[in-house]
């Protein structure tokens, strides 16, 4: 624990933690609309087992930190007349999630849409158990993770005791998330708009992790490379449009009082 003596240890924790939580807020938003279809007593419990689940998944992947970054080496080739590409590990992770995040999106928003959820019968909505909330929260960030773990080891390369200060901004990111995600998912639900919100931001986040895959695969189509969307420009429009719906909300809660 001497690393923990040095500032540059406690710089490098405190802007780990924060990039962390700022990569975690694509899971509590897929957290509060899966674990939102839940029984009220089951949400936390459903979220906090997810949560933990992840957190010691995360660990797993920053204690194989070296076979991670392995997995950037291709696989399998791919040379098409308007398609090339070198397809590693890697990129097949994220392209998995991400046509997850497109199809999980898509269906949610079409039920929405065409009213199923308020005409479903009792056995359609005990489709939606514990068991399978907590696997999809797993599997959600099992994908980000690699995305968190990535970040976490190039913010720290070359640092004294790097696994150490990695673990802790894990463990406390996901301490915080535990306490936030609950009160996130009941305003969530408790707004259809936002929800609807929630939702195209996911479709967003799975569009960005498809096109991350193609640009680690090197991937060109018709003479084309394809780039990665910066992150910045997703995280910009997420909070431009959070803006607009807040000035919506507000506008709103004033019509109602008239």
């Amino acid at each position: 624990m001497e690393i923990f003596t040095h500032i540059d240890t406690w710089v490098a924790f405190f802007t780990l933690t924060f990039l962390e939580i700022i990569l975690g807020i694509d899971n509590i938003i897929f957290i509060s609309l899966t674990a939102g279809k839940l029984p009220k007593h089951q949400i936390r419990k459903a979220t906090n087992i997810g949560l933990l689940l992840a957190m010691v998944f995360r660990i797993l992947l920053l204690m194989g930190v070296s076979y991670i970054i392995a997995m950037k080496d291709p696989l399998f080739t791919i040379n098409l007349s308007w398609f090339q590409a070198s397809v590693s590990g890697q990129s097949l992770i994220l392209l998995g999630g991400g046509f997850f995040l497109l199809y999980k999106s898509t269906h949610e928003i079409h039920q929405k849409v065409e009213g199923i959820e308020h005409s479903a019968t009792k056995t359609d909505q005990l489709k939606s158990t514990l068991t399978s909330v907590i696997i999809q929260i797993v599997v959600i960030d099992i994908v980000f993770s690699f995305d968190s773990v990535l970040t976490a080891v190039g913010m720290t390369n070359g640092l004294d005791g790097a696994l150490v200060v990695m673990i802790s901004a894990v463990i406390v990111s996901i301490i915080i998330m535990m306490i936030f995600a609950v009160p996130v998912g009941k305003f969530v639900n408790r707004h259809p708009t936002v929800q609807m919100l929630a939702l195209s931001f996911l479709i967003l986040i799975g569009f960005m992790l498809v096109t991350e895959s193609a640009h680690l695969s090197q991937a060109v189509i018709f003479k084309q490379h394809v780039g990665a969307i910066p992150k910045g420009y997703l995280y910009f429009a997420i909070a431009f449009s959070l803006g607009v719906e807040a000035l919506n909300m507000k506008v709103r809660k004033k019509q109602v009082k008239t």
